[in-house]
């Protein structure tokens, strides 16, 4: 069987050596860098040809890649790369690696060209001068040669262990049976939905009932897809950690059902949990695991995906057990992950490790041709993760802080640039008379002072890389971020600028103390592509209703597959009751309490057991949870605050068992609302005191809007829609098994009104009350 490895990663793998090294530099953007090629080939002679496909093999091994540029006239290959600052700074492992880059390019060509020598050359481009600095060497076809196969003995035994590793994957993935006696119902569905999506390469959007097991229902079928769809990774991407740990938990139950099933499966987590040594930098000269990181990542690497010792399978690549193999090696955690990721066949993680602009896991199957399959948990989620991820602010404390650093104490052209971007911010907020305000662009003055900025900021940081400076480099950052965002501005997102108000005992806000925002309404146009570049992809909820608004929001293709599946529960196992005499509306909040309280101790005394309750605000639910223990003394009770560590939010959690009593207070769309599981009597019933609308603010009004505009839908698409997704999202917490039963009040008139009623779930049979 033939390996086929892009050039690219086969010197990566082969060539890579020395320290772990990020000390920050500015580098080229994708665009810089993509511009910076084209002006390079834009000035070589007439028969130029720019990105030259090229393969070639070795053995087993096929090698694959574009070389920069050829001419033919001079017998030249071009590997260009785009730098800023002094190339004198350049380390010489990056050096090092783009020679052997640049020379597999030449005998790529000497092949294909029948050549008997030709020039090799390394073209620098500074994007910042658009000078040149070459670096030139003539080469004999047959030291290229011998380079070229040095490069494929050092990665062929791996791909020979990649090769087997692959044949016995997908042979025991065409043998795998479902973990369970059978599926549940709605999982059969399900499971045959998301694998003809897979066989036909599309998209798909799922929506399935809470506690059908979808994770287990969507990973089984994909990966039995997998062998005959030829899918190369997996990519499971979640929202929270509890999203993540479910999947992690369904693998584990295949592996276990399967022992001999050899599938890699990798844990992808935060920096900030991987890192020992979080006070140090990323560099040789600071951290230990980074030093000599490329020279022992070889052993890490065997070792984190060998067999066990009797045999079977490598164990999961879960944080502990990467933690445990890197530090084994001395190299560091985290980084190890993100090699790993190449060698894995289903990866675990976070939504922007695929879907944020430099996503990890989106840049490399891009730049190695995998054929990707892409599972989305919960993807109602989506919309305004996505929102969040192409949003991008400035606010004045940040800027504050850089014109504090020591950078801007010591050095003059730093000080004068944050200064300008200063006056420019005082002056637009001097022009502004609202306290909110939208406008068609960027403010052309302070975009310009702010592009001045940051070129200042990069030549800083590039002349002075072992002075770190974390305050202006996360303004230097949120810059770059709302610039990128400024060029790439269109309908899917707005300029606004929102002046703070004066609180009690605060100072009143001075010009220049507005947050200045790009915020993205429509992430539809950035995850498109994230979307169209997977082989297949599945959307998955209990909340995707209606389908249009998420098509709409998201960016699905126009042949997305739909399908909705019937949920395994009877209208008997939950009493959905409507509290018609309560309205929760804003103006009415005061005088729901009492009545709220009424109704929620009565059915506690009714059927005592453990209740959850949700509330719109924090403010909310602490004047009715004070009402509650004043009027219910004798009712057990307990409740969300803000901000809570992972450690009191299990304790909150740990209250409800299947012997305790008591009324849980929460607040609606938070931690508690979606993604635990409390089967059987640990909850028998929740209060939704809420329709779950969002505030009525400037900032909704204008994106109400915006919908308008761009879909018809202004009110449905800002409150409605996401309102009602919390609402059931929460109420969906009650029943999770065929045998559980409880009650949900739905605590508003506005529950029994036609539109709100058809967009609940279809076997609640009609809320009554």
């Amino acid at each position: 069987m033939t390996y086929t490895v892009a050039v690219r990663e086969l010197c990566e793998f082969t060539a890579k050596q020395g320290d772990l090294d990020l000390r920050f530099t500015p580098a080229p953007t994708a665009l810089e860098g993509i511009a910076g090629h084209a002006v390079a080939a834009a000035r070589r002679g007439t028969g130029y040809r720019a990105e030259v496909t090229l393969s070639g093999s070795y053995q087993t091994l096929r090698v694959r890649g574009r070389a920069d540029g050829y001419d033919p006239a001079q017998q030249r290959v071009d590997e260009v790369k785009t730098f800023k600052g002094s190339l004198d700074r350049q380390p010489a492992s990056h050096r090092h690696l783009h020679w052997a880059q640049a020379k597999v390019y030449g005998w790529l060509l000497c092949e294909q060209e029948g050549l008997a020598h030709i020039d090799v050359a390394l073209v620098y481009l500074d994007v910042g001068t658009q000078q040149e600095t070459v670096f030139t060497e003539r080469c004999s076809a047959a030291d290229l040669r011998q380079h070229f196969e040095a490069q494929c003995q050092r990665f062929i035994a791996w791909a020979g262990r990649e090769t087997a590793h692959r044949t016995a994957r997908d042979a025991a993935l065409g043998a795998l049976a479902f973990p369970f006696g059978g599926f549940r119902t709605g999982q059969r569905p399900l499971a045959e939905a998301v694998y003809k999506a897979a066989v036909a390469g599309r998209c798909l959007l799922a929506q399935a009932p809470t506690g059908i097991g979808k994770t287990m229902g969507t990973l089984f079928p994909l990966l039995k897809a997998a062998p005959a769809q030829r899918i190369d990774k997996v990519f499971f991407l979640a929202a929270k950690t509890s999203g993540r740990q479910t999947a992690l938990d369904a693998l584990a139950r295949m592996a276990h059902s399967a022992p001999a099933l050899p599938l890699r499966v990798l844990e992808l987590v935060a920096r900030d949990k991987a890192c020992e040594f979080p006070a140090n930098a990323c560099h040789g000269e600071s951290c230990p695991l980074a030093r000599g990181f490329y020279d022992r990542l070889p052993a890490a690497r065997a070792a984190a995906v060998a067999n066990a010792d009797d045999g079977s399978p490598a164990p999961a690549l879960l944080q502990t057990r990467v933690r445990d193999v890197a530090l084994q090696h001395d190299v560091c955690p985290y980084y190890l992950s993100q090699e790993l990721a190449r060698w894995a066949d289903v990866v675990v993680g976070d939504y922007n490790y695929y879907f944020d602009l430099g996503g990890l896991l989106h840049g490399l199957a891009q730049a190695n041709q995998w054929r990707t399959a892409v599972l989305v948990d919960e993807a109602h989620n989506l919309v305004e993760r996505g929102r969040k991820m192409f949003t991008a602010e400035l606010h004045p404390a940040a800027l504050a802080q850089a014109r504090s650093s020591p950078a801007a104490a010591r050095h003059a052209p730093v000080k004068k640039a944050l200064d300008k971007v200063r006056r420019a911010w005082v002056a637009l907020d001097k022009a502004q008379t609202a306290a909110y305000t939208v406008l068609d662009a960027m403010p052309d003055k302070l975009l310009a002072a702010l592009q001045q900025c940051t070129t200042t900021l990069t030549e800083h940081f590039t002349d002075h890389p072992t002075e770190p400076d974390a305050a202006l480099q996360a303004f230097y950052f949120d810059a770059l971020h709302l610039q990128r965002m400024a060029d790439l501005l269109d309908a899917h997102s707005m300029v606004d600028i929102t002046r703070p108000a004066a609180g009690p005992g605060a100072r009143l806000p001075k010009p220049g103390d507005s947050v200045v925002c790009i915020r993205n309404l429509v992430p539809a146009p950035f995850l498109q592509p994230r979307l169209a570049a997977a082989h297949t992809s599945t959307l998955f909820s209990a909340t995707l209703q209606p389908a249009r608004y998420y098509a709409d929001l998201l960016g699905l293709p126009a042949d997305h597959a739909w399908v909705d599946v019937e949920s395994p529960f009877a209208a008997r196992q939950l009493q959905v009751q409507v509290a018609r005499h309560i309205s929760t509306r804003y103006a009415h909040r005061t005088a729901s309490l009492a009545p709220i309280a009424a109704l929620m101790a009565q059915q506690f005394r009714e059927r005592p057991g453990n209740y959850l309750a949700f509330f719109s605000s924090y403010d909310y639910l602490q004047q009715a949870a004070a009402l509650f223990a004043r009027q219910h003394p004798d009712v057990p009770h307990w409740s969300q605050s803000r901000r809570m560590a992972e450690g009191e939010q299990r304790e909150f959690l740990a209250r409800f068992t299947d012997t305790s009593q008591g009324i849980a207070f929460a607040v609606l769309g938070g931690a508690f609302a979606e993604g635990i599981d409390l089967p059987g009597q640990r909850l028998v019933g929740a209060f939704v005191a809420t329709l779950g609308l969002p505030q009525i603010n400037p900032v909704n009004e204008q994106i109400r809007e915006r919908m308008q505009a761009l879909f018809g839908a202004g009110y449905d698409y800002t409150y409605l829609y996401p309102g009602l997704q919390k609402v059931v999202q929460a109420a969906g917490r009650v029943i999770r098994t065929p045998s559980d039963e409880g009650v949900v009040h739905l605590m508003d008139e506005r529950f029994a009104q036609p539109q709100v009623r058809s967009l609940l779930p279809a076997w609640w049979a009609g809320p009554a009350g």
